[in-house]
């Protein structure tokens, strides 16, 4: 099932498949469902109901007047699993994504069944390329490659472009500044994912995990693209986790 539902007064653009736990991913920046081609067929067939909602002012999902912040797309993710879901879901967050759902996590735990968190840095402290990746999205090389998926999509048309780059370069720039020790209240169990070149250095995972009270790391060989260029890896280690794997029964097959 594909289409818009409305939650909260706004029109969210998710796609709908299989059954069994639900289980809600969560995309990138200036992304959308598409991203997670490779991994919503194969969690479907381990057994999962997987939704893929799509952010306000990314990609089928209407802008909103205002700025854009984390905190805002946490609390239109709240009102979602909130309506869509009724239950508690697992949910995997792919860079921006992973930062929604943490703070999904934080503040509705009740909300939240296990977590995945791909790729990505909570505070300044862990950002590999902070200016440089804003100076890199502002260069025509990349605001063409973003209209490539926005303009023929986007219920606002090609001519809203601008408005949702520059919130999102906005956003970027300043956020997130997520303080570890705030992590403490998190009673979901977390896999913390990355490459070993990823856009979050290895200790700043590390404190992550050390942080929450019930968490787990694995680094990949990879970068920021890592459901995609690694998908089976990273597939098998969703799956596993969200099955509750140990990791002393069932991740060393995996790794070798």
């Amino acid at each position: 099932m594909t289409g818009y539902v409305e939650v909260a007064g706004l029109r969210v653009w998710h796609e709908v498949s299989g059954e069994g736990d639900p289980l809600v991913l969560l995309h990138g920046g200036f992304l959308g469902a598409s991203s997670f081609f490779a991994q919503t067929p194969a969690l479907v067939e381990a057994g999962f109901r997987v939704r893929v909602p799509e952010r306000r002012g990314h990609a089928h999902t209407p802008d909103v007047d205002g700025p854009l912040s984390y905190a805002v797309m946490a609390d239109d993710m709240v009102a979602y699993l909130e309506q869509g879901v009724g239950a508690p879901a697992h949910l995997v967050g792919w860079s921006d994504g992973a930062v929604v759902a943490l703070l999904v996590a934080q503040r509705r735990p009740d909300l939240v069944a296990r977590m995945v968190l791909i790729g990505q840095y909570l505070n300044s402290s862990g950002r590999v390329a902070g200016e440089e990746l804003v100076a890199y999205l502002n260069t025509p090389e990349a605001v063409t490659f973003l209209r490539r998926a926005y303009d023929p999509v986007s219920p606002d048309g090609p001519e809203h472009f601008p408005v949702v780059h520059a919130k999102m370069l906005h956003m970027i720039a300043t956020e997130p500044e997520i303080a570890l020790d705030a992590l403490a209240g998190v009673t979901a169990p977390t896999l913390v994912l990355q490459g070993d070149r990823d856009e979050v250095t290895v200790e700043h995972s590390l404190a992550v995990v050390a942080a929450l009270p019930d968490a787990r790391l694995a680094v990949l060989p990879g970068t920021h693209t890592l459901p995609l260029d690694r998908p089976e890896l990273v597939n098998a280690l969703i799956i596993s986790f969200l099955r509750g794997a140990e990791p002393a029964a069932d991740w060393n097959a995996f790794l070798g």
